[in-house]
């Protein structure tokens, strides 16, 4: 068999000395050595990939160190971070930007290479911080109020619209409700200058910083939607609320107090406003205001806590995605990459496309 002169590499991190393949990025030259068996037995797309012999075209056999080479169309960071974690076990952080980055490497290669448990664990990490559940949303807002800025970003750290368009190219549905109401803090304007600092961390892992044309529907829905309930909170949940039953006040007293909160915060909230947070500070608010009466606040907090459920529970409605429940049924449990819209290669294809991942 004829031999292909040794192509040039630089060696990249992991290189095992007792490796059997080496992954060769293609145009960056970077290669890692490993073990064919270690990847083989994470992905079945590896597995296919080291048991296919090359193409009859393709007779003349590239070789590193003595191991067949295989090239490889990733980007090294992501390709060396997936390998890496194969190897030693994921383990996830959320201290600044480059931690997001480096979980969007490895959620975007398990994807692709459909490597179940590992995309699992990023989607459930990443679900941590932009939440299926409203509890999760409220530990979220308490740490961004409450957590230091990290090379002058806020917590989390990480724009709404990169984690948007994560979700979109890894088709992790469950991400993309959380993400766009938080985006819709943001005017348009704003989010196609793209020159909010987040959206520009200099890494190769990042996201698009660009708003599809898709999501510039899903992004104006959901701004609607916001404003539309932080309006009807002010006027119906408060200004128009009659007294409780078993009102301690003298008739109407505490219908006029509320009506009296909902002109101050008629006047309160802005178009960045989060609706969520805003209906809780009301709630706060109201709780120590004196002039209306215990019965009557202890009422109102509880509608309230109805209010943020409701919306909640409607959000992935807004955009047209099917309910929480549904999209952790997809997305959440073991089996869901199976059940994809992206099914995998059949072991039966063999080509260059197949032979050189790409």
């Amino acid at each position: 068999m004829a031999t292909h002169p040794r192509p040039e590499y630089e060696c990249g991190d992991p290189w095992i000395d007792d490796g059997n393949v080496v992954l060769l990025v293609d145009q960056s030259n970077i290669a890692f050595k490993v073990h064919r068996g270690i990847l083989a037995r994470q992905s079945d797309i590896f597995d296919d990939m080291f048991q296919l012999p090359p193409p009859a075209a393709e007779d003349d056999l590239e070789t590193i160190d003595g191991c067949q080479v295989v090239r490889m169309y990733d980007l090294p960071v992501d390709l060396s971070a997936l390998i890496k974690t194969l190897y030693d076990g994921a383990e996830f952080q959320n201290r600044n930007a480059l931690d997001f980055c480096h979980v969007a490497g490895i959620l975007r290669l398990s994807t692709k290479y459909f490597i179940e448990h590992l995309r699992l664990k990023a989607v459930r990490f990443l679900t941590e911080t932009w939440s299926c559940t409203l509890k999760g949303h409220d530990k979220m807002l308490e740490l961004a109020l409450q957590s230091p800025t990290v090379d002058g970003l806020s917590y989390p750290y990480v724009h709404p619209l990169h984690v948007l368009n994560l979700a979109r190219e890894t088709d992790v549905e469950i991400l993309v409700p959380s993400a766009l109401y938080f985006l819709s803090f943001y005017p348009l304007s704003d989010i196609l200058r793209a020159d909010h600092p987040k959206l520009k961390i200099d890494h190769p892992s990042r996201p698009s910083s660009e708003l599809s044309p898709r999501d510039v529907q899903a992004y104006t829905l959901m701004f609607q939607h916001r404003i539309d309930l932080i309006m009807d909170f002010v006027r119906r949940v408060v200004g128009q609320r009659a007294s409780s039953e078993g009102c301690q006040n003298d008739q109407g007293l505490c219908s006029k107090a509320f009506s009296r909160v909902s002109t101050t915060l008629s006047r309160a909230w802005l178009i960045r406003t989060g609706a969520l947070h805003f209906m809780m500070q009301a709630v706060d608010e109201l709780f120590n205001d004196s002039t209306i009466c215990t019965v009557c606040r202890r009422a109102f907090r509880n509608d309230v806590y109805k209010e943020r459920k409701k919306f909640w529970d409607g959000l992935p409605g807004v955009v047209g995605l099917p309910t929480w429940q549904n999209l952790e049924t997809r997305d959440l449990e073991s089996g869901a990459l199976g059940s994809s819209r992206t099914k995998k290669p059949s072991r039966k294809v063999v080509g260059r496309s197949w032979w050189r991942i790409g």
